[in-house]
């Protein structure tokens, strides 16, 4: 299973090295010299669809981010935003490194969830492909998208969104996408594009510096740099809680990626992506992508052979042990008699940011039943009880129905509550990937559980935890909270590290749609054999490595 080397070579300025012709205007299109800059088009879809999850909504945009033309350009600038944190870093970079005239068409972001509704995925995409057109002649476009959407119609929504921003603009206009590592990158995307870079850390905290880099490429492309791209798929489809990078075998791989690039002043990037295995995609798996400068195939395959061939060596380092929710009550209740240091438990299979609901209650009931206290959980969705918080009032005692209406994972709990505080949701995130960029749990509340006084963060919208102000804005000390529970996968880890260290930070092994233990869901489009739900699964190195 390998993805091929991409021998189309396209460079700024102006000469179409090789490719078919469309006939459109953008496809003669030279860059011109003027004082504005060049023209350069921006536009994205956020969204990590997560196979087992209902469908993503036009709603769904708009509660989270749906922004058009100039106004982009207007947030980008903001002190503050709530867009994807690399449009503000890919319009800094421009600005810093010389003239250029932005033409903003569309970043619709979504909370990770199903795939898009395919009405809403074609609507998007008409209105980009109208926006560019109207635009041309453009001189550049960049994609920021987050790599792993579907819609219910189109398994490959971003490569189709590739597509056909290079139909509209021409085989001559550069194009660099950027993405999430958490991508499923297709040959039809690759293919279509001139530089491809992915986020390097895990928690995300570079989304900025990544935009800055793909910024960076399209300014050399503008001045003349041909670019060629090598790309392999492995049969390795490792679950999310083994892509950190501060440690780990991504880590390793992230390492060499960066060793790479800047000892061979060949490669212009090197992406290794981890992809997102619940989007359940025949596009699924890690996935090694390289570009190279002067249109150099050659080194762009070799890197790529190098960096896959070490992934694969080391695949069997992508399994990891949770613990039951048994040993987590234990050392909750522990930590609460202060025989154990505190402790922040990841309940990673109910995580918002893969597409998880946000209310699973198996940690919630057992610690809750255990006694264990000075435990703090967040953020819990439940917007018909947040509903309910908020008409009771502050000080208010009531018999709290979490899930009231039940789901396969989201069995319905009842406790005693009394209600501490009451916000309205919106927030400024001021560490980690949130850091500096509005945040909105829609109305909040906190309410403390009688018997247990665990407290209990509940928001309305689907959001996962991972910046400590959503907590500390209903009034939590978390500096003295013995146990705290998050809605989150890894990205809570830069947010919360000032609190605790990595030996204290544990996963859980709950139900849910994102959990860890991949043999838990009835896979249906996912390229099998793979690894690690295979383990005879072989990797076949692709053909050209004979020529190399």
């Amino acid at each position: 299973m390998a993805g091929g080397p991409f021998l189309v070579l396209r460079g700024g300025n102006g000469q179409s090295i090789r490719g078919s012709g469309t006939g459109n205007p953008g496809e003669q299109h030279m860059i011109r010299k003027r004082g504005v800059g060049p023209r350069i088009a921006v536009l994205g879809l956020h969204l990590e669809a997560n196979a087992f999850a209902p469908p993503t909504t036009l709603e769904d945009f708009r509660r989270q981010c749906l922004v058009r033309g100039e106004e982009i350009t207007a947030l980008a600038r903001a002190e503050s935003s709530h867009m994807p944190g690399e449009i503000a870093g890919f319009y800094r970079r421009m600005d810093a490194t010389g003239p250029w005239t932005p033409v903003p068409v569309l970043i619709a972001a979504a909370p990770p969830g199903g795939p898009i509704e395919q009405a809403v995925f074609l609507g998007f995409l008409d209105e980009m492909a109208r926006g560019l057109a109207a635009a041309l002649p453009l001189d550049g476009v960049y994609i920021a998208s987050h790599g792993a959407s579907s819609a219910t119609g189109d398994e490959d929504s971003d490569g189709t969104l590739a597509a056909m921003v290079r139909r509209i603009v021409g085989p001559a206009v550069p194009v660099v996408c950027s993405h999430d590592l958490h991508c499923n990158v297709s040959e039809r995307m690759v293919g279509a594009i001139d530089a491809f870079v992915a986020y390097r850390t895990n928690p995300h905290v570079d989304m900025a510096a990544r935009a800055a880099e793909s910024a960076d490429l399209l300014r050399e492309m503008l001045g003349g740099t041909r670019m060629a791209r090598a790309f392999i798929r492995l049969p390795l489809a490792p679950p999310t809680v083994t892509l950190l990078t501060a440690s780990g075998p991504y880590a390793d791989l992230v390492r060499d990626v960066e060793a790479l690039m800047r000892e061979d002043r060949r490669i212009a990037n090197a992406s290794v992506a981890g992809g997102f295995v619940y989007s359940d995609l025949p596009k699924c798996g890690m996935t090694v992508t390289v570009t190279a400068r002067n249109g150099d195939l050659t080194a762009a395959r070799a890197a790529a052979l190098q960096l896959a061939r070490r992934g694969w060596a080391e695949r069997g380092r992508h399994v990891r042990r949770l613990l039951s929710v048994a040993e987590a009550t234990d050392l909750a209740l522990r930590a609460g008699r202060g025989e154990e240091a505190p402790v922040i438990f990841s309940d990673a299979g109910d995580n918002p940011g893969g597409g998880g609901r946000g209310n699973t209650a198996w940690l919630l009931r057992a610690l809750h039943e255990a006694g264990a206290q000075g435990v703090v959980l967040g953020v819990f969705v439940d917007p018909a009880l947040a509903a309910e918080a908020h008409e009771r009032g502050e000080g208010a005692t009531f018999e709290a129905v979490f899930n009231r209406m039940e789901s396969e994972f989201s069995r319905r709990f009842v406790a005693r509550a009394r209600v501490l505080a009451l916000r309205d949701g919106k927030g400024v995130g001021r560490r980690g990937t949130m850091a500096g960029r509005r945040f909105d749990l829609g109305p909040s509340a906190l309410l403390e559980l009688e018997g247990s006084g665990l407290r209990v963060v509940l928001g309305s919208l689907r959001r996962q935890c991972h910046e400590p102000r959503m907590l500390e804005m209903h009034g939590i000390d978390i500096g003295q909270a013995r146990c705290v529970v998050v809605k989150s996968r890894g990205h809570f880890r830069a947010g919360f590290d000032e609190f605790f260290p990595d030996d204290r930070i544990f996963e859980v092994d709950v139900p849910g749609l994102t959990s860890p233990i991949l043999t838990n869901f009835a896979w249906k489009r996912l390229p099998r054999p793979v690894y690690p739900l295979d383990p005879q699964a072989e990797w076949r190195e692709p053909d050209w490595v004979a020529g190399l």
